[in-house]
Formats: structure tokens, C-alpha cells, sequence
């Protein structure tokens, strides 16, 4: 079927079976694609007879979709004219693993991060609103994101706004990445169970409309909803107290019940909310079992569902294993993740010590909050979070931690470049805003020796915020480590005028190109800085004494330490060349290779900008 319609406006024409039919091989596309390219696999398993129904009740692109995160959305882009394309699947030149404005109409916002679906449709439809478009606007929302505060912030604007278009799919499969946590989860448990309300209602209204008197009682009922809610639910729900029409919730696997609560919530000139339960991994029984482990994958063998090429362990790994060993010794020490639990290498802390270890649900500005808290209380605190998502608490960094002095330990995970997710996940800005935060220390170790050195500093001889900054993926490396330490290494060789300059896993890859280099009669040396920031004035005295220095940096440019690097030369009287190499803007998606290739980070391209510096390029 997918091969033979017209997408998506052939769905409204489909039978439910056909439509059950058409589930059934966008599930095994999804499997086949995804197993082949990875990719996020749960969560877009669990939304296949959600995003059918959607594009069956309303007319896209001129009625908006606005999917949270984002990750969920590629039945939406099976369905929107990227069925032929779909294997390219967050491959370089390929389609986006997120939505993406400029890859289709259809795909009506960016997103990558959480929690921001209902300000951005709220926008869209006020925008309508203004214009007088008669268009809807829809937010899919996943009950995980309904832990992150931005979202609260759009509901409570959103619901005062009583004449716009604007509805909400809250996608309730009790799952965020990890488990979710918290009183919104309890809560949504609890009426998560009634989707006898929907059934009981319409059983109630078919069986007295069956008669003519029947037919005023069936309206009032409907008219005087809250009443029977009150009687089925036993209270009226929070997002009524914010002004929202609710409805559900609702079978999010059954297309019928989805087709009809949609048309209803279409009905009303008013924000409305649609309550769906639906079951993360859905049709794909290694997903189903394990929901937190197929929710971003990599490569894997369909008929076992294990990856293709394991690794034994990570920086996520090694980081969680310190924590632990460190936690035994330390009864102050407490571990912290805005639900990612087996993401950051936490696992092994929460099972090891459950009483301190704090899951603060997709909540990244609390769990700073949170963190500088339990600091000033006498704890030692350590929060792990993704590079990309600390974007989101910057505020709480100079507000919370650094003015009040409180020492907070940041586990900087997924710092760099991170592949195929692209421009949204990418841990390229950490150290630029980190490094404004006054009395900020950070480290970014090469290796995992290092990472343990860098962490028991951190945590035990420096006050204040200190962040370790380390990469997705495992240690390769094989530089020389009989130097290691937590400030700088310096490697000298015979008499030069070169310097060559890097930090964290890239300054691997300098070190084999200065290898190579040293074959063509090149010779360089070689400055590995571990504390990149404060920046040591000793390594900056050093760097003078060059003719010429190149500073390699998997970060952004403005900002970036090599670029504060340079600025301190200038301040030393500093005469010579001096170039850095860095990330000039946003990243697009393609393999790690690619992007250091493009980037100028492989061997091969190290070597060429050292053969250019020396005068000697083949």
C-alpha cells in the first residue's frame, strides 16, 4: 500500500482495515529502516496508528503539526512524501531524523529538545488567529515532556485564549527516555486507566439518541460534560483548570476511537486537549520489553534485536562506574539526571545507592536549581546531563550555582560532535557558556584514566561549579599516557618553531598526524590542555615561545577556548601565527567520520594544515 497511494491525502479514503493494513507495513518499514541506520525506534513504534488517524482528520500542511522532541515523527514523514526516501534516514544528504522545515511543508517547526511543542503551536495558532486562517494547529506531546516546565508555561498561556484552533495530543505511553517520575506520572496514571469514560459516554449517547426523546437528554449530557466527568473520573482534570476542553483518553491504537475523539476535538473554537494511551515500542517485542533501550539506537539484527557492533563500555559507562565506587566512600555524594538515566551511564548509581539518586524528570533548569540546594546543604552533588540539553539552564548556572557558591559537579556527557541526530544534539556550545560563568572550572579529559582524574578533582579540591566534559562513544585512543594529569601536557621533541594544540578525544587524532608528520621530516610539538578553562598562564607562556601555534577545538568557534587561547597571546605580546580550527556554525547530520573530516578533525586533515604550516604541502 505504501508504494501504491497517493500521501498522505489518500488516507482519508482508506476502510479501517486498510488503514490497520497500512499500520502493519509502516511498522516493518520502521524495524527494516532503522535497524539499517539506527535511529529513534520505541517511540515512533508507539505513535503508527496515532499519526495515521491524524493525517486521516486533518489536511496537512495547512493544518499545522508541531511533534515534540521531534524524534517520534517518522511515520509523519513516511506519510508526507518521504516514503521513497525514507532509507537515507539520517544519513548525510539524507532525510532528518527530526522534523525539518526546510526538507517539507509538512514539517511546520525544528525541534530536537524537549517540552516545546505547545508554545510553538500556541504561536501557530495564534497566528491564524490573527489572520483569520480557519486552520488548525496540533501538538503531539509526549507524557515525558510533560515533565519539563516549558511545557506548563505553554499551557498556561494556551488555555486563556478562548476563539483559536489549537489542539493538544498528549501521547501517554508512561515512558520519557527512562521511566517517567515524578507527580505528573502518578497523576497521569491515574486517569490513564479510564478510557472507559470515552466508551461509556458514547454507549450512553448512541443508546438514547435511539429514540426522540432520547435526543434532548443526549445533548444535555454532552453540554454538561463536567458532570459526567465528575461522575467517571471522580474530578475534574488539571488541564481544565488551564482552560483546555479535555478529552480521553483514548485507545492510541485503535484508529476508530482515535478518528472520532480527533473529529470531536475539531469541533470545538477552543483549545482542547486529547489524553491518547499508547504503548512505546509497539509491534516489535524486543522494543515492547525494553522501551528505554530501543528508544535511540544504533544498528541492529532485526530477528534478535541486538546491535551489531556492541561496545563493551563508554565514557557514560566509565563516568557511572566512578560514581559508584566514589558514592561507596562518600555518603555526601548524590547523583542527578533530568531522565536519562541509562543515557548518562547512571543506571549503575541508581541501582547501587536508589536513596541518592534523584531522577528529576526532562527538567534540566530544576536539576541545576536542585543540585546548588543539596550543595548548600552540606552534599556533594554531581548532575549528568547532556551537553546539548545544559543549553537550557544557563540562567540557573550563574544565578543558583556560581553566585551562591555552591559546589555543583557537572558530568558534561555527548560534549562534541555526535553524528547522524545532527544541528539539535550536538555538544558543541557547552564550553563557550560555561566558561562566562564566573569561577567556573572545566576539564575534558582525552581518555577514560584521565576522565577519573579530572572527576576526583572536580568533586574533591575544587569549589564552586565544576563541569567534566567528555564524549559519546567509547575511549580509542592511543596516545602516549605516561603523562597524564589534570592540567596540561606538554611533548617536546626536536627543535621547532610549531606548536600543535587540542583537548579531549580529537587530540588522539593530533597526535597520530603529528606522527606522520614526523615521518616527512615535520617536526612539531605538542600541547594536550586537560583543564581547558580557567586556561593555564603557564601553558599561554609556553605557547609563546612559537613561531607558530595551531589550536584544533571540537567546539564552536565564537567563544571557544582556543579563541580566549588566542586573546591571552595577544595580552603576552605574542607575535607569531597563531590559527584555530574549529566549528563555524551549525553541524548538519552525517557519520562522526564526515563531520571530522568536514571540520578539519581527522588525521588526514590535521596532517595537511601542519604540512601548510610548515611550507611544506604535497
Amino acid at each position: 500500500m505504501l508504494e501504491t497511494l497517493d500521501l498522505p491525502e489518500d488516507i482519508k479514503k482508506l476502510t479501517l482495515q486498510q488503514c490497520n493494513k497500512l499500520c502493519q507495513e509502516i511498522r516493518a518499514k520502521l524495524i527494516s529502516t532503522v535497524s539499517k541506520t539506527g535511529g529513534h525506534l520505541a517511540s515512533n513504534l508507539g505513535v503508527v496508528e496515532l499519526t495515521v488517524s491524524l493525517h486521516r482528520i486533518f489536511d496537512s500542511p495547512n493544518d499545522k503539526f508541531v511533534w515534540d522532541v521531534g524524534h517520534q515523527c517518522y511515520t509523519h514523514k513516511i506519510l508526507t512524501g518521504r516514503n521513497d526516501s525514507f532509507d537515507t534516514l539520517r544519513q548525510e544528504g539524507g532525510i532528518s531524523g527530526f522534523p525539518k522545515p526546510k526538507e517539507s511543508e509538512h514539517d511546520s517547526f525544528i525541534s530536537g529538545h524537549s517540552s516545546t511543542a505547545i508554545s510553538v503551536a500556541a504561536g501557530i495558532a495564534e497566528a491564524n488567529r490573527l489572520r483569520d486562517d480557519k486552520h488548525y494547529t496540533v501538538a503531539i506531546v509526549g507524557d515525558g515532556a510533560m515533565t519539563g516546565g516549558l511545557a506548563y508555561e505553554g499551557l498556561n498561556n494556551a488555555g486563556k485564549v478562548k476563539n483559536n484552533r489549537l489542539i493538544v495530543i498528549l501521547n501517554d505511553n508512561e515512558m520519557s527516555i527512562s521511566k517517567n517520575v515524578g507527580s505528573l506520572a502518578k497523576y497521569l496514571s491515574s486517569i490513564r486507566g479510564t478510557e472507559n469514560y470515552v466508551k461509556t459516554k458514547k454507549r450512553v449517547e448512541k443508546h438514547l439518541t435511539s429514540s426522540a426523546i432520547g435526543v434532548p437528554v443526549a445533548k444535555f449530557i454532552k453540554n454538561s460534560k463536567d458532570v459526567l466527568k465528575e461522575t467517571v473520573l471522580g474530578s475534574l482534570t488539571i488541564f481544565e483548570d488551564l482552560g483546555f476542553v479535555y478529552l480521553g483518553p483514548v485507545d492510541g491504537h485503535n484508529i476508530e476511537e482515535l478518528d472520532e475523539i480527533l473529529l470531536a476535538a475539531k469541533s470545538y473554537e477552543c483549545p482542547v486537549l486529547v489524553h491518547v494511551n499508547t504503548v512505546k515500542g509497539r509491534g516489535y517485542k524486543p522494543s515492547e520489553n525494553n522501551p528505554g533501550e530501543y528508544h535511540g539506537v544504533s544498528r541492529f539484527d532485526i530477528e534478535t534485536g541486538n546491535p551489531e557492533a556492541a561496545c563493551k563500555d563508554t565514557f557514560s559507562d566509565m563516568f557511572g562506574k566512578f560514581l559508584v565506587q566514589a558514592a561507596k566512600k562518600d555518603d555526601s555524594l548524590c547523583a542527578i539526571t533530568a531522565a536519562m538515566e541509562h543515557g548518562t551511564g547512571l543506571h549503575y548509581f541508581s541501582r547501587a545507592f536508589p536513596r541518592r539518586y534523584f531522577d528529576v524528570g526532562i527538567a534540566e533548569q530544576h536539576a541545576v536549581t536542585f543540585a546548588a540546594s543539596l550543595a548548600k546543604q552540606g552534599f556533594l552533588p554531581v548532575f549528568a546531563v547532556y551537553s546539548s540539553f545544559l543549553q537550557r539552564a544557563y540562567d540557573q548556572l550563574i544565578h543558583d550555582v556560581a553566585i551562591s557558591g555552591a559546589h555543583v559537579v557537572l558530568g558534561v556527557d555527548r560534549a562534541g560532535l555526535v553524528g547522524e541526530d545532527g544541528e539539535t544534539h550536538h555538544g558543541m556550545f557547552d564550553v563557550s557558556f560555561i566558561s562566562t560563568v564566573p569561577g567556573a572550572v572545566i576539564y575534558s579529559p582525552s581518555c577514560y584514566d584521565e576522565l577519573y582524574i579530572c572527576m576526583k578533582r572536580a568533586m574533591y579540591e575544587d569549589t564552586g561549579l565544576a563541569c567534566v566534559r567528555y564524549p559519546r562513544g567509547s575511549d580509542h585512543t592511543q596516545f602516549d599516557k605516561t603523562a597524564l594529569n589534570s592540567d596540561y601536557t606538554h611533548i617536546t621533541g626536536k627543535k621547532t618553531d610549531i606548536l600543535l594544540i587540542s583537548y579531549g578525544r580529537i587530540y588522539d587524532n593530533l597526535f597520530k598526524a603529528n606522527k606522520k608528520a614526523m615521518e616527512e621530516n615535520i617536526n612539531c610539538d605538542l600541547l594536550k590542555l586537560t583543564r581547558i578553562f580557567p586556561i593555564d598562564k603557564t601553558a599561554v607562556n609556553i605557547a609563546c615561545s612559537y613561531n607558530k601555534i595551531i589550536f584544533f577545538e571540537e567546539a564552536y568557534d565564537i567563544g571557544s577556548i582556543s579563541r580566549q587561547f588566542g586573546s591571552l597571546l595577544i595580552e603576552n605580546g605574542y607575535k607569531g601565527s597563531y590559527e584555530c580550527v574549529t566549528a563555524k556554525g551549525f553541524v548538519t547530520q552525517s557519520s562522526m567520520n564526515s563531520q571530522f573530516e568536514k571540520l578539519g578533525f581527522s588525521v588526514d586533515k590535521m596532517l595537511e594544515r601542519i604540512r601548510k604550516s610548515s611550507g611544506k604541502e604535497m
